[in-house]
């Protein structure tokens, strides 16, 4: 294979790609100062303190270092993997149970094929408004649900995940009252928590329009042709239904397995909104929805064994890429250049025109995010030097936050660092190297839009001060 061929015929594989930037992240140690802020604890969290950036002793990272990293990022993304695991085998005993066939099937033969399109559109909206309402990981579980829907609509994998996955990142990362990047940036800022909630309810829902419209367009070109589907020849076991849409009906054992399933979901919920439970607390409640859904439908405990090792062996791929993407965290880290990264992109806005400076931050934390892909992380991490930042720039707070949650949200589309969406695809059985194909457009008319918003909240002096 020549040069040409391999970087404009074939795209790299995923494992591929990742490893690319894997090797890229290690060179960048060699040519990135290392540095660092002073930070102080806040609330129980470490914040940055503004102005006390310093340049510390380097240490790059030779090969054998590189290699380490992989098996370490392994140990950072591990509550990951195991919601990936125990989300996959939740949904194969809900599979191997026909809960889900029928019910699909059900809905579907009630509302009919001639309203597929309009079925399509409003799952977006459904799946984003799950990201705005209820978070992001704690969504895994309705993603495998999407998949069977499209198959049973007449699309394929790519537009469940379209659907699925993009719905709930756009909504998630643009979303009004998200704790992690506008509530953390509106404590930084000392702002009214959630504040402007009007203007960032707008761009999200024109965010979300946008994936719409680019799921229609999809789905319309695939019925056309289904050879132009993007994840043509992949495995699509256990997602689609095995009869005649005429013939679904809803058993008395069918509605006990979904309730026991929405019954699992309320309590995971409440125990993440009322006690602040993450991932280790919801794979434990997928894995008690497994066990007792097993049972309910009467699978002998052979079956249930059997099911469970059949459904780990189709989402590990997925599982090893959320831990093979984390080596880049911890190279970043080891090397200690992320501090040095968020300091000069923060200086490289200065003599940059207000609006200039507006679009300058935004991307700039768009760049930051392939570094500290956690929302929160990056707010503690940057905020306190870009809130600074934008009022010598002549923006407001408020400005300067959209800036900041543009830059994450938007770039979450189509970050290989993100545990979460890597874990997401991996339940529609896409790979991100597919999956770029088909959200790189998408991301970047929302990214226009969005730097729409930033222009007009600049222009109006959007927000208290």
């Amino acid at each position: 294979m020549n040069f040409k061929s391999f970087f404009f015929k074939e795209f790299p594989h995923s494992i591929v790609l990742l490893f690319f930037i894997i090797v890229l992240a290690t060179l960048a140690t060699h040519i990135i100062p290392a540095g660092t802020f002073d930070r102080v604890l806040i609330d129980g969290r470490l914040r940055v303190m503004a102005g006390t950036y310093r340049s510390i002793a380097e240490h790059p990272l030779d090969v054998m270092d590189m290699f380490i990293a992989m098996p370490k990022g392994f140990g950072v993304a591990i509550e990951v993997i195991w919601v990936v695991m125990a989300s996959g085998i939740m949904f194969g005993i809900l599979e191997k149970s026909k809960m889900i066939e029928n019910v699909v099937g059900t809905f579907i033969f009630k509302l009919g094929l001639k309203r597929r399109l309009i079925i399509v559109a409003v799952l977006t909206y459904i799946f984003g408004l799950l990201g705005v309402m209820v978070g992001y990981e704690n969504n895994i579980a309705m993603i495998p649900i999407a998949a069977t829907i499209s198959l049973a609509l007449g699309g394929d994998l790519m537009l469940a995940a379209a659907i699925a996955v993009g719905g709930v990142t756009a909504g998630f990362g643009l979303s009004p009252i998200n704790p992690y990047t506008v509530g953390t940036g509106h404590k930084i800022a000392e702002l009214p928590m959630f504040s402007g909630a009007l203007m960032r309810s707008m761009l999200c829902f024109s965010a979300l329009t946008v994936l719409a419209y680019f799921n229609l367009r999809y789905f319309k070109k695939i019925i056309k042709n289904p050879k132009q589907s993007l994840t043509h020849g992949v495995d699509q076991g256990g997602f689609g239904l095995t009869k005649d849409l005429s013939t679904y009906r809803l058993q008395n054992k069918d509605l006990l397995i979904l309730f026991i399933f929405l019954s699992g979901l309320v309590f995971m919920l409440f125990g993440v909104f009322q006690w602040h439970w993450y991932l280790n607390q919801i794979s434990a409640i997928f894995l008690m929805i497994s066990i007792i859904a097993g049972w309910a439908s009467g699978m002998s405990s052979m079956t249930i064994g059997e099911t469970s090792f059949k459904s780990i062996s189709l989402v590990a791929p997925g599982a090893f890429m959320v831990g093979f993407a984390a080596t880049i965290k911890v190279i970043l880290e080891e090397a200690s250049i992320g501090d040095t990264i968020a300091y000069e992109l923060a200086q490289s806005l200065n003599g940059l025109s207000v609006y200039g400076s507006a679009l300058g931050m935004s991307l700039a934390q768009l760049l930051i995010n392939f570094a500290i892909p956690s929302g929160s992380g990056q707010a503690l991490a940057t905020l306190p030097i870009m809130i600074p930042t934008g009022e010598l720039l002549g923006l407001t707070r408020q400005t300067t936050i959209l800036a900041f949650q543009v830059g994450d949200g938007v770039s979450n589309l189509m970050n290989p660092a993100l545990g979460g969406l890597i874990a997401m695809l991996s339940l529609c059985r896409v790979t991100f190297d597919r999956w770029l194909k088909f959200i790189l457009p998408v991301m970047g008319v929302i990214l226009l839009i969005s730097w729409l918003y930033l222009l007009v909240s600049v222009a109006i002096n959007w927000g208290p001060f």
